[in-house]
């Protein structure tokens, strides 16, 4: 019986590592200036199947885990609108391109 014990607390260990990287990886992306399309995008977490419940000393790590990922998608959130935001300004600026306008005004007629 103890060895099921020990195997299923490393399986929920293991399980908490992966969310803990993917985290840390988000984190970055808000810590870093590089574009999204320079890093790979992570696989979408899934809980292992049949390991059973989250062991009680476990616990306090998978709610601090649970609350980086809410303030990482917080943040994430924050810098898209703030992204969306920019872009409108920036819209609005002439780039100087071709004009679409008269180049001159005729005043003989």
């Amino acid at each position: 019986m103890i060895a099921v014990s020990v195997d299923w607390h490393e399986a929920w260990t293991a399980a908490l590592d992966a969310l803990e990287l993917d985290v840390a990886a988000a984190e970055a992306l808000l810590a870093e200036t590089h574009r999204a399309s320079d890093n790979a995008l992570p696989d979408p977490w899934r809980p292992p199947g049949g390991i059973g419940p989250l062991p009680l000393d476990l616990r306090p790590r998978a709610e601090a885990i649970l609350a980086r990922q809410t303030a990482a998608a917080q943040a994430l959130a924050r810098q898209m609108v703030m992204n969306r935001q920019q872009t409108a300004m920036v819209a609005r600026f002439e780039t100087g391109g071709s004009q679409t306008g008269p180049a001159y005004v005729d005043c003989a007629i």
